[in-house]
């Protein structure tokens, strides 16, 4: 499953229509508007970017939509295998510290948070 967020534009004037377009896609959240700047943030989900992009062409072809453009996307799977990266080079970074070599020779691979 993919989420991901998509800034639109609007001029001022159309903000109401185009919030309304939107909400009648059926297929996206509101989650913030800033009226002045004809700015709204939506999110989409999707089984995959395919179906993402789909809808990020259907949100630029509302009417009065002068742009819709993928802002920051999230995929669990990649989520998954950062995950699994990081507790790897973690454990690595924790096997050098606990191996008494001097500090500037330790490689830092992320965050230790927790672990001391």
């Amino acid at each position: 499953m993919n989420i991901s967020s998509i800034i639109v534009k609007a001029r001022q004037e159309n903000i109401e229509d185009v919030k309304k377009s939107i909400e009648e896609t059926g297929f996206c959240d509101i989650h913030f508007v800033d009226n002045e700047k004809g700015i709204i943030i939506v999110t989409i989900e999707g089984k995959n970017v395919e179906e993402e992009i789909g809808k990020v062409r259907i949100l630029e072809g509302l009417p009065k939509v002068i742009s819709a453009d993928m802002h920051m996307s999230y995929c669990e799977e990649e989520l998954e295998e950062m995950q699994k990266d990081l507790e790897l080079n973690t454990e690595n970074t924790l096997e050098e510290i606990n191996s008494n070599k001097p500090i500037e020779e330790i490689n830092y691979y992320g965050s230790l948070k927790g672990k001391y």
